[in-house]
């Protein structure tokens, strides 16, 4: 019984670690923290190396559950993020106006 466990307690130690980063740029977000952001994606990419492998036939019942809760956090995350960016979109435009872009225009050369 130890050998089948055996391969699922590294999985769920990752998949556990990979939750309490996504809280932790949860945080960095709510905070602003850029610092914080930068350190959370890099352990996410390190976590992710870590995942890569791991098929989805590899999964319990408590690893799948670890796993949808990773999912959902990132997910909520990248929410976040795109509120924050569309806000501070908006803020740049509500400064400067809408973003012009010169007309494109076709002159032929002369030679």
């Amino acid at each position: 019984m130890a050998d089948t466990l055996a391969p699922t307690v590294p999985l769920a130690m990752n998949l556990r670690q990979m939750i309490a980063v996504l809280e932790r740029e949860r945080q960095a977000l709510a905070a602003l923290d850029a610092d914080g952001l930068v350190g959370a994606a890099q352990d996410k990419e390190v976590l992710c190396d870590a995942l890569a492998a791991i098929t989805p036939q590899a999964l319990d019942g408590e690893t799948r559950g670890l796993a949808e809760t990773a999912r959902q956090l990132n997910e909520v995350n990248r929410r976040v993020r795109n509120l924050l960016a569309a806000n501070v979109a908006a803020r740049i435009e509500a400064l400067g106006g809408p973003r012009r872009l010169p007309k494109a225009t076709y002159a032929p050369t002369r030679g």
